[in-house]
This record gives C-alpha cells, sequence and structure tokens, in this order.
C-alpha cells in the first residue's frame, strides 16, 4: 500500500483535525522574484500546515496524559488495563530519549525515531497484543490530540499552480509515518496525484536522522539530479527554521525562502552563533506568495 494511502486513518485525520488560522508575526517579507527556479521543496510542520505546538513531537497542545487515555481508548483498549497511575506521556518520552542516545552512539548526529516501533515497545511492555497495524493507529490518535494541525491558507491552490506551471515539488521534513497520510487528507489526494514527485519527497523517520542534519535532504536532491536533471542551484527550499530548513538547505546550495507566516511556528534563531551570518534569500508571511511574487507564471 502506497504509505500516503492508508483510507482508514485519512478518515480519522478528517475528523480529528478542525480549523486553526495562523497567528501573526511581525516580520517584513522580501518577495521579489526567484530567478531559474525548476524545483521547490517543502518543510511540512509549520510550512505547509499549521502546527498547534509549533512543529512535530516538540511539544503538546493538549493534556498529554489525557490525550494518551483517549488515544488508548480510540483504539479499542481496556483502560483498565493500564498500571495505576501509569505515565504513558513520560514512558513515551523516555523511549525516544533512549532510542536517541543509542543513535548518538552509532555517530548519528540527529536522530530520529520511527514512532511505529517505538509505541509497539511501549505496549508490548503492558502486556497488549501488539502489531503493526495497531501501532500505528494508536500513534495517530495520539499525536493529533497533542499536536492539532491544519492546511495553511491556500495550500492546495499553491501546490496544484506550482504543479501547473511545470515546477517539480518535493518535500524535506522530520516526519513520521502520519505525515503523508496527513497531506492526503488536506489535498484530497496522495501527493503523486497532488503534485509531488515522491522521489523527491524525503521524511525523516524512513531515514533514522532528522534536520538539521543536511543527511535528510540528500535524497531529495539527488532524486532532482538523477531523474530530472535539476542541480541545488535551481531548488527553492522552504521553511520556518532558519536552524532545520534555511542554513542546511543553503549549505547544499539551494536558494531558500523563510516562511515567517505562524508565530507559533517561525524559528529565527536568533541567539544561535552558527547563525550570525545565515540569512535566506526571500521571506514569506503567506503561502499564496509563492505563486504570486517569488514564482510568478512565465
Amino acid at each position: 500500500m502506497r504509505t500516503d494511502a492508508d483510507p482508514a486513518l485519512i478518515a480519522r485525520i478528517r475528523a480529528l483535525t478542525a480549523p486553526l488560522a495562523p497567528q501573526p508575526t511581525a516580520t517584513t517579507p522580501r518577495t521579489d522574484p526567484v530567478p531559474e527556479v525548476r524545483a521547490v521543496l517543502f518543510d511540512v510542520y509549520g510550512t505547509l500546515v499549521i502546527s498547534g505546538c509549533g512543529d512535530i513531537g516538540i511539544g503538546a497542545a493538549n493534556s498529554p496524559q489525557c490525550a494518551f487515555t483517549e488515544a488508548w481508548s480510540a483504539v479499542g483498549l481496556d483502560l483498565a488495563a493500564l498500571p495505576r497511575d501509569f505515565d504513558g506521556p513520560a514512558a513515551l518520552r523516555a523511549r525516544i530519549q533512549a532510542d536517541h542516545a543509542q543513535r548518538r552512539a552509532m555517530g548519528v548526529d540527529h536522530p530520529e525515531v520511527d514512532i511505529v516501533t517505538l509505541w509497539q515497545a511501549l505496549l508490548g511492555g503492558l502486556g497488549v497484543a501488539v502489531d503493526e497495524t495497531l501501532a500505528r493507529r494508536v500513534a495517530l490518535e495520539y499525536e493529533l490530540r497533542t499536536n492539532p494541525v491544519w492546511p495553511m491558507p491556500g495550500l492546495a491552490d499553491v501546490i496544484r499552480t506550482l504543479a501547473g506551471r511545470g515546477l517539480v515539488l518535493g518535500i524535506v521534513s522530520n516526519a513520521q509515518f502520519y505525515t503523508p497520510l496527513m497531506l492526503h487528507a488536506f489535498l484530497g489526494r496522495p501527493l503523486e496525484d497532488a503534485g509531488f514527485d515522491p522521489r523527491c519527497c524525503a521524511f525523516s523517520y524512513r531515514q533514522g536522522v532528522a534536520k538539521p542534519s543536511i543527511a535528510v535532504y540528500e535524497p531529495a536532491l539527488g532524486a532532482l539530479r538523477q531523474h530530472h536533471g535539476i542541480a541545488p542551484t535551481a531548488v527553492l527550499y522552504l521553511g520556518n527554521d532558519m536552524r532545520n530548513d534555511v542554513h542546511p538547505a543553503q549549505q547544499l546550495g539551494c536558494r531558500t525562502a523563510l516562511f515567517a507566516g505562524d508565530a507559533r511556528s517561525l524559528r529565527l534563531r536568533e541567539d544561535d552563533p552558527d547563525l550570525r551570518r545565515v540569512a535566506p534569500d526571500r521571506v514569506i508571511t503567506d503561502l499564496r506568495q509563492l505563486t504570486s511574487d517569488l514564482l510568478p507564471p512565465g
């Protein structure tokens, strides 16, 4: 099955999401056209979608323990089977931290977990007979309760317009299995049908490494070069984080645009000494500025 074509989980995403509005920032846009762009790569959380806690896996918009018990019940598990005073979110965080520590010891600079594997281990440790399907269901239920999401204004129209203008579209994002499912739910179709080249989509959970590591970017940039003959200098990367998005994309030779359209997720990192000389090529405060200003027709 295609990773973004699980009808049952897509239906749950639609049931558990509700409209959010971006929170304005005080950032001044810089939207003059970017010449000779042949491909656009996108971040997801805080860029293509509004993230209630600002990013994937960094916090919780709602009570984590309440979200844990709700997710547990939503997949048909008996709350009475939970040990008394069991702190599910703390147990999950502990497994994430242990996984990160193990991978750092193996030389991975910015480790990423596979959340399904961790949920399988957590449920199995509680005596629950668990397979991958159940683990995916409970992981999704928990994520959508702790990190509400909604498409940025204009998302579907922007993607449709850029694809219609012949630009190759891809994704480089810190993500889990539910990220492409979420985009399918919001766009109304699988990523490939919406205009993305799946070969140019890199999700951190598949690689076991997260941004800001440049390793996350390399598969998408390699596919652009191999399948489309597009060099990084003809790629525009759009993201909301100076450290995770702008800096590594520039290190690899891409043009960059900072998305400053939502105060929840804008990460300027002004106190980071490594970013003092880093500046995006452009700044946008509305996704629709991509099609109207940065990458106009013709």
